[in-house]
């Protein structure tokens, strides 16, 4: 095993669980540590294959958190994977950013330096870009984690079946949405509730009528640059009462489920903003069919109205 920092290691089979001062293991491997190899009493297993698709970083903050824990006790902890190479780098290069506030480049070379075997996946190495750019913590309310789960259901779940719930934000016409003030978002036609401010999937600014030279130009004035009607869509998470129309395909139409009018699309595959930025997974809401309007006290809001 390599000593990373004082009180973390970094190593790779289970035998190396019980070498020297090591009173902790994190274990980032497809099977968990069991038997006379186990080591430590003191565990935490992340199960993980070594595959750029793996969800490495919903488990980070966790592991930090276990690392820490342990060396602020006195004791040392070892983070092991199978050879040592992919997954256990990727779990030290992320303590390393968030304890020691490096960026990925630095604690990338940083762990290079001593193990020159070291080679996450480009899958984990993407991921912890993604986690310096969230300040080295999992927030679950950003949009690059919002995008970032999506992407991992369109994964893990091919033929779109069975969604897991708490990938499909609160319907606010029922309620039980974020008791906050923020502002809402309704049909306009029939001024039922859609969607709310947080839901929305901010993106940058495309190139312009240089993204579209494949087909026919939106109308040039829609790039005026920095203009208010350089994106003519929302692109926002996905809502409850879109459910039954996003289950087993891949794209199709969303509409009202008050009156039924035509809201926009779905395309789990990704479609292309009027700015030009490509969208991957795209749940888009025209803007010129729905309202902005402000929020009201959760407990004073009437169904529908």
């Amino acid at each position: 095993m390599v000593p990373v920092l004082p009180g973390l290691y970094l190593g790779w089979g289970l035998s190396e669980a019980g070498k020297g001062e090591v009173t902790a293991l994190l274990s980032v491997d497809s099977e968990a540590p069991g038997g006379a190899e186990a080591g430590p009493e003191d565990v935490l297993h992340v199960q993980l294959l070594d595959e750029p698709q793996s969800d490495l970083l919903s488990h980070l903050d966790a592991c930090a958190a276990f690392i820490t824990r342990a060396r602020d006790g006195g004791g040392a902890v070892l983070v092991r994977c199978h050879a040592g190479v992919s997954r256990s780098v990727a779990v030290v290069t992320a303590y390393l950013m968030k304890a020691n506030n490096l960026s990925f480049e630095e604690a990338d070379a940083f762990v290079r330096a001593l193990r020159p075997e070291a080679k996450m996946n480009e899958g984990f190495e993407w991921q912890l870009k993604l986690y310096e750019k969230m300040g080295c913590k999992v927030d679950v309310t950003s949009v690059l984690y919002k995008l970032y789960r999506l992407q991992k259901v369109t994964e893990k779940y091919p033929e779109l079946q069975n969604l897991p719930r708490d990938v499909f934000a609160a319907d606010p016409n029922t309620g039980h949405r974020t008791p906050t003030y923020e502002p809402l978002y309704k049909c306009r036609k029939c001024r039922r509730l859609l969607f709310q401010s947080s839901s929305i999937l901010t993106h940058t600014e495309g190139k312009g009528p240089a993204a579209f030279v494949h087909k026919r130009l939106p109308d040039p004035a829609s790039f005026q640059r920095g203009g208010p009607s350089t994106c003519t869509s929302y692109f926002v998470e996905p809502v409850q009462w879109m459910e039954p129309a996003l289950l087993g395909v891949l794209e199709g139409q969303l509409l009202c489920p008050k009156c039924s009018s035509k809201l926009g699309s779905f395309h789990w595959h990704g479609e292309q903003c009027s700015c030009g930025h490509w969208v991957t997974p795209a749940f888009q809401i025209h803007k010129s069919r729905v309202d902005e309007v402000k929020a009201l006290p959760v407990d004073s809001l009437q169904t529908g109205r």
